[in-house]
């Protein structure tokens, strides 16, 4: 059994006195600074100096300063830039400027894991990641409650790294929703494994694959885009909060019998030691060579040739008319 907090479990009086710098104010950035601050904490904010979240931090009342000015202020040095561009700013700005007993925070725990960021042994290591984006976060807390958490401390030097790593993720307001504990290898493998075969890689090409199934068949693109794709986030929705019995109690029972008979049809063996491949190639650090390789060649660049065959396709081309019909102030 996982262990898990909720907020009555924890308290801030570990932290109150306790620096926080936030590195980087971009979605997790924004919001999870935000929500330290509204929870009593002392937050400064680590910046490019002149970039475009400057002003931005400032105007939302927070102390901003050069990443290095506020790593030699910090007691906890929460890191939210980029994952790809956080080696090089570990290794310019942070490091020259820790402190025996700081403790470096992540919201992922890659850096860490596959040894892009080489921590001393002289600072604690802890990971706060929220189960949502940015503008979840900021939104639940707002509202009273939170965004879940995974949590884990991969080196605790000080004998303190749990009550700081708790600390934050009461102050986020994750606690109001619940946390569990992990490690830094679960979570970055775990997460990875969601985003390829599932959450964003799985269900994009099983959408695509589905509305090419209909057109090819001679379905009107129109109708091929509401029944694949517009639909799916009422099943989302519904498996989110109820289950995947729970969603298949609140469908039609047509829907309910065809989809589960049909979808192992789809969804298969094959598929699974597919995913297993996938899973393999982040466990082994595969994936990860990859990665680097194309990012230090290509940089943001090296995901630009798929994104442009799919800007392409006749999903996206559909999908822009049936957004725009049904939401004419939106922009895309």
């Amino acid at each position: 059994m996982a262990t898990t907090w909720k907020d009555s479990d924890i308290s801030l009086d570990s932290i109150k006195k306790q620096t926080i710098a936030v590195i980087g104010y971009g979605i997790q950035g924004d919001a999870q600074a935000n929500n330290l601050k509204d929870s009593g904490l002392n937050v400064i904010i680590g910046l490019k100096e002149g970039g475009s979240s400057w002003n931005k931090a400032k105007n939302d009342g927070h102390e901003v300063m050069s990443v290095a000015d506020a790593c030699k202020k910090a007691d906890i040095i929460h890191i939210l830039i980029p994952d790809m561009v956080q080696s090089k700013v570990y290794k310019d700005e942070i490091e020259p400027n820790l402190s025996d007993g700081n403790a470096l925070s992540f919201s992922h725990a890659a850096a860490i894991y596959w040894g892009w960021i080489k921590a001393p042994d002289n600072v604690d290591i802890i990971m706060i990641a929220p189960k949502g984006p940015g503008s979840k976060v900021r939104e639940t807390y707002l509202d009273n409650f939170g965004t879940p958490s995974i949590v884990a401390v991969e080196q605790d030097k000080t004998g303190t790294a749990w009550d700081r790593t708790l600390g934050i993720a009461k102050g986020i307001g994750s606690a109001r929703a619940g946390l569990i504990k992990t490690t830094f290898k679960e979570e970055v493998e775990t997460d990875w494994f969601g985003e390829q075969a599932d959450l964003c890689g799985g269900s994009a090409s099983m959408v695509v694959n589905a509305f090419e199934t209909l057109v090819e068949a001679g379905y009107q693109p129109e109708i091929a885009y509401f029944e694949v794709l517009h639909e799916l986030k009422l099943i989302v929705d519904m498996i989110q909060k109820y289950g995947i019995n729970g969603m298949w109690r609140r469908v039609s029972e047509t829907a309910r019998y065809g989809g589960l008979t049909r979808g192992p049809m789809v969804m298969n063996n094959q598929t699974k030691e597919q995913m297993k491949n996938v899973l393999q190639q982040i466990q082994d650090g595969t994936f990860n060579k990859e990665w680097l390789d194309e990012y230090e060649k290509s940089g943001k660049d090296a995901f630009d040739k798929y994104m442009k065959q799919l800007d392409s396709h006749q999903i996206e081309k559909v999908g822009k008319q049936m957004r725009k019909m049904m939401w004419p102030d939106s922009t895309e």
